[in-house]
């Protein structure tokens, strides 16, 4: 009979085993999330793509904006220096960081033409399109 739920009282020492590894998670050197990748939007215009990267914490020189054939990656590695090891802190959530994210670029991007602007924390790629991808009118005349 599979559907018989047995009961066990949690005891004493379980509870204080949970809370034993809550306060190592909060006053531990590891930072909450390992790996943090950026949200992105990317939205299209007549005559343009754009992307807009939140990253918070960065400068442009910690930032780096990569075509390699039809791929653009957006990366960044970010060390920070820190010399003394525990020196009075509770939490040490700030170190050294890194991530990479690529996207698959439309056909009509011209990869030559691609422009990055990094401001108050928001990376935008401005990725105009190739000419010939530009919807033309044609006149139509009688006869």
């Amino acid at each position: 009979m599979k559907s018989l739920v047995t009961y066990k009282p949690f005891t004493l020492g379980e509870v204080w085993g949970d809370f034993d590894r809550m306060i190592d998670r909060i006053f531990s050197d590891t930072p909450i999330w390992e790996a943090r990748i950026p949200a992105v939007d990317v939205r299209e215009e007549k005559d343009r793509y754009v992307l807009e990267a939140e990253l918070p914490g960065l400068t442009e020189k910690d930032i780096e904006v990569k075509v390699e054939d039809n791929l653009l990656t957006i990366s960044s590695k970010k060390d920070e220096k820190r010399e003394e090891k525990r020196n009075g802190y509770l939490i040490r959530e700030r170190r050294s960081s890194a991530f990479q994210r690529s996207f698959v670029l439309p056909t009509d991007v011209d990869k030559e033409n691609i422009t990055a602007q990094f401001k108050n924390g928001i990376l935008t790629l401005d990725m105009k399109k190739l000419a010939s991808a530009q919807p033309k009118s044609i006149p139509v005349r009688e006869g």
